[in-house]
This record gives C-alpha cells, structure tokens and sequence, in this order.
C-alpha cells in the first residue's frame, strides 16, 4: 500500500516555558501543506529476512543514518510490541519533504507509517491510542494523523482543530538547503507568556499577522544564519502578505494574494514549492 505524507508550516510559533520533564511549553498553528513524499510498506513472507524486521530503501531527497534509526522502522518497532502478531515489512520511502527544514517531514512519515500498520493489519487501534504511539515517536506527530490545521500546545501534541481556512491564498515555500538543529535553535530561546496568543491573532484579517504573529525560533536562528533571514525580507519585497520561518527552520514561507506569486529567481541548490491554493484538506 502507498501513501502520500505531506508537510505542514507552523503560522506562529512561541515558547512559553520549559516544563519540569525537560520538554518546552509552547503554543502553534499547524497547517498542512502540499510537499508530499511517498511511502509504500509492503509485508514480507519469508521468516529468514532482516532480522530488525523491517528492510528500507529509499529515492529522492538522501536520508542519512542507518535504517534502524529511521522513524518508519521506530514506528514498526513500537506496533510491534503490543502487536507481535504483524509480519516483517519492507518499506521503500521517497522523500520530497527535506529534512532538518521546519516542515515536519520525518514526523508525517511516522505518523502515516502508524496509521497504515494499523490499517494493513486490521489492528484496530482507536485514535485516541495511535496518538499516544505517535506522540512516543515525536512531538509533531500526533498532528500528522489529525492533519487538520489546528491551534497546537504542550509540547504540540493538545490539538484544537480550528477551522482556519487559506484557500483564497497562495503560498510559497524556499528551503535554502540549511540544516538547523532543534537543539541549536533551542538554546537562544528565552521562555515568555506572549502579550497575544496565537488564536486571537489569526481570528485577524492575514494583512494584519505580520507585526503579531512571531515565531520565537527567528531570534535564535536569524544571527546564526543569515541568508534564512534574507529570505524572509525578499518575500515580503517580492509581495508576501505574510512571511515567517516554519517551525525551527531553515524553510521559509511568504503568504500572497491569491495567483498573486511574482517570478522570483532563487539559487540551483534551493527548493522551491508555489502553492496557487493553500487549500487545507490533506
């Protein structure tokens, strides 16, 4: 069976604190977007095959580390123990979401790769109990299996489905190539209750988020990397009705008028991805 896991941008992103577990409190908008990669998972007969229990090819964007590190095969391995019952799999993942970018891409492949185990197998897993699978594997990916945009706290798991609905804008997406660690962006964050909260901001007209809807990763990452920065202000050169960094970077989004996306030149090594709708059914 092949799925399609898809992205997401954050509109808006603050820290409020650092929890005694050693997680941050923090408050987001997740909205999916139309960068897809492909996941097919297939079971495997033969008893004698890799004995981690899952074989993983991949295409398109290069995953780096070993397959046992990859968050598909931690997916099958958490299943797994509750669920000894299902085969070996082999799974081929073609990446088109890059990752270390701010789009969720490794989160969506985990969440989907929950999703169809429980569908190939008929395991039956309520929605309330895959969350909490999806939850051990990563922050974000409990969004993946609502995949709704949704108003996002705690660690990003409490969801609020919030009916915000873009699909009167286009938008565009620039990954410059930059990896940014979570840890690195992180470390500049300095924990504050916002004066808005995120909600109220987007109940706003989308002309009136610029100066109110902030991510608090810009202030870490902007200094340590420049040309994220740039990227931003040429977006809101170039037209965007709102621009912001997705998540703790380096992609960068701007927000424009419906079919009101200019032509813009960008680097050979950058990705690009114009999305005429930003239609939120995923």
């Amino acid at each position: 069976m092949v799925v399609f896991p898809n992205a997401k941008i954050n509109l808006g992103l603050n820290i409020i604190c650092k929890r005694p577990d050693g997680y941050h409190e923090l408050e987001t908008s997740f909205y999916p977007i139309g960068i897809r990669d492909a996941l097919e998972i297939l079971p495997i007969d033969d008893p004698h095959g890799d004995a981690s229990g899952v074989t993983l090819t991949t295409s398109g964007i290069p995953v780096d580390g070993p397959a046992e590190n990859n968050i598909c095969t931690k997916a099958w391995h958490l299943i797994r123990k509750d669920f000894p019952q299902i085969p070996p799999i082999h799974v081929h993942l073609h990446k088109a979401i890059p990752t270390g970018a701010g789009l969720g891409g490794g989160s969506a492949d985990g969440a989907f790769t929950l999703r169809l185990l429980n569908s190939m197998f008929g395991l039956g897993i309520d929605d309330h109990s895959l969350a909490t699978y999806a939850l051990a594997l990563g922050s974000d990916c409990p969004f993946f299996l609502l995949n709704l945009p949704c108003f996002a706290s705690g660690r990003g798991e409490t969801m609020t489905p919030s009916g915000l609905n873009l699909s009167d804008f286009s938008l565009l997406v620039i990954h410059p190539g930059i990896h940014v660690s979570t840890a690195e962006a992180f470390r500049g964050v300095k924990p504050a209750i916002p004066v808005i909260h995120i909600p109220n901001i987007l109940a706003m007209p989308v002309d009136q988020w610029r100066d109110t809807l902030v991510n608090d990763f810009e202030h870490t990452v902007f200094p340590l990397f420049p040309e994220i920065a740039s990227i931003k202000d040429l977006l809101y050169d170039a037209g965007a009705i709102y621009s912001s960094m997705s998540g703790s970077g380096s992609s960068v989004f701007g927000i424009f008028p419906k079919n009101g996306i200019p032509d813009m030149s960008f680097p050979e090594h950058y990705m690009i991805h114009r999305q005429e709708s930003m239609k939120p059914d995923y």
